[in-house]
């Protein structure tokens, strides 16, 4: 097995560059053989996201070499924006591989699962050790952890890099979240950090951690994003239940992104809501079709928090409320069977509502990071990560899908306290304890009007069962000695113990 070389710092590599002629002359396509060498950093996959990628790494001043399978989007993406940077474009792999200074900077932009496989087994032969291969797709963090392994038996870095911000962010500036060897963050982190966003300075870009730990994050950051999108959507539906038009509703997620609910997804719900259909003159929400599809980063969000043992239940009802909106024969008949209210909402006091609306929103919010923080935390320990938390709320403050103001909160409580939970953490309890409430009121009129609040009420036991002194864990654990002797621990005593249901019933030390 050979050990990856460590690679050098990008800075270090300033004289090599010049030596090798990088092409200075922005906007100008340079072919292959006038570049050999010269780029710092190549991208493999250009459709939107990886076009994308490429030209704000040209923006930064970094030459980019290009290469996709088709050679038509490669000439398409430098007709278009050449003149945003230096490209190099190639058509074929080696000539790509061979453009780029050393330690090779390769970004893999493809589809995840078998096409990035494909790519990296045809990259292998061109290059050498210490270069560095970058995945910057969603993929399963299993999948990155076998792929740095593989790689790291030829000696080379292989960094899972989660990349969030949509197609927008992928331009202007997205949240990074690079994991692999310490070695391979020094030389490619200064890169990935000048295309970052930046909040007062600081870039959303961080080491996460060794070999999944940067897909990890970005896999759990999609969780925490499927629960924030239900909580929005449930809101909506309690405020139109409550009798305000969709214009109305705008109004109010427009009036609450001033306030502590300021985030991404708060700033859109509002203009989706004002978007009126050109065809109908109806609002657009109301003829788009109720069905959410989901791309699986979700799904693995609850299957890994599943292996690990970690509670993330409001991820996992938004998960399924996506599931369930999928499923049309089962609503239909479950719609032709079943009776229940009306789903008419009176409150006596609809400013007042609104407002423990609001509240429910927020505290449902924080419960989500709270869950998907400690899945974080808890994989972190026992795959060996040592990811700092506090780190990932950081490069979460922009760039990202789920970029909120209460993310700064966030950060500075991890970074000030030792926290088991970040329900926890000082100003977090405080709040919770105003708002709490407000969004029992909203989980109960919704329960008694029909409205369903699955992630709302999910978030609020939660809660509950973490203060609970006692849980019914206890008759579960007797139910469970009873049918199949799985031994049950004492409150007073050390070790395990059975009843004998069978016999006479006699406790025994097993």
């Amino acid at each position: 097995m050979s050990e990856p070389q460590p690679p050098q710092p990008a800075e270090q590599t300033a004289a090599a560059t010049a030596a090798a002629g990088r092409p200075t002359q922005e906007g100008t396509p340079v072919a292959p053989e006038q570049a050999v060498g010269a780029a710092q950093v190549g991208v493999i996959g250009l459709a939107v996201m990886g076009s994308n990628l490429a030209r704000n790494l040209a923006r930064h001043g970094h030459t980019v070499a290009l290469y996709n399978r088709t050679r038509a989007r490669t000439d398409a993406l430098v007709e278009e924006h050449g003149h945003e940077g230096t490209f190099v474009t190639t058509g074929e792999l080696d000539e790509f591989v061979g453009t780029l200074e050393r330690p090779r900077r390769v970004i893999i932009m493809v589809q995840a699962g078998a096409g990035t496989d494909a790519v990296i087994d045809a990259l292998l032969p061109h290059l050498e050790q210490g270069d560095i291969v970058v995945d910057g797709g969603n993929a399963h963090f299993e999948d990155t952890r076998r792929r740095e392994a593989r790689l790291r038996e030829h000696g080379l870095h292989f960094v899972g890099a989660g990349i969030s911000g949509g197609e927008v962010g992928a331009l202007e500036g997205p949240s990074i979240m690079p994991g692999g060897s310490r070695e391979s963050y020094e030389a490619l982190g200064p890169i990935l950090e000048d295309i970052s966003a930046k909040v007062d300075g600081e870039p959303c870009c961080a080491y996460m951690g060794p070999d999944g730990a940067g897909h990890f994050v970005k896999m759990v950051h999609n969780g925490i994003e499927y629960a924030d999108m239900q909580f929005i959507g449930e809101a909506y539906d309690l405020l139109r239940a409550a009798g305000l038009g969709t214009t109305d509703v705008a109004e109010v997620f427009r009036t609450w992104n001033t306030g502590d609910l300021e985030s991404y997804l708060i700033e859109i719900t509002a203009e989706v809501l004002e978007q009126v259909d050109a065809r109908t003159d109806r609002p657009l929400v109301d003829v788009i079709e109720d069905a959410a599809g989901q791309k699986g980063t979700g799904r693995w969000t609850v299957q890994s928090a599943l292996e690990l043992g970690v509670p993330v239940n409001t991820i996992g009802e938004s998960v399924f409320a996506r599931a369930t909106s999928s499923h049309p024969e089962l609503r239909e008949a479950a719609r032709q069977a079943l009776t229940g209210p009306d789903r008419t909402l009176e409150p006596a006091d609809r400013e007042q509502f609104v407002e423990q609306v609001r509240q429910a929103l927020w505290s449902a919010k924080v419960v989500a990071y709270a869950q998907g923080l400690d899945q974080i935390r808890t994989a972190s320990e026992a795959y060996g990560w040592d990811v700092d938390v506090a780190a990932v709320a950081r490069i979460w403050r922009d760039g990202c899908i789920i970029r909120a103001r209460l993310l700064e909160r966030i950060r500075s409580e991890y970074a000030a306290h030792q926290l088991v939970t970040l329900l926890e953490a000082p100003s977090v309890r405080e709040e919770l304890a105003r708002t709490q409430e407000g969004w029992r009121q909203v989980v109960a009129a919704a329960v008694t009007a029909g409205v369903p609040v699955p992630g709302f009420s999910a978030a609020l036991a939660y809660v509950d069962s973490l203060r609970a002194e006692r849980l019914p864990a206890a008759l579960v654990q007797g139910q469970r000695d009873y049918f199949g002797a799985h031994t049950y621990r004492r409150t007073d005593d050390e070790g395990s113990f059975h009843t004998l249901w069978s016999g006479d019933r006699s406790e025994v030390r097993v």
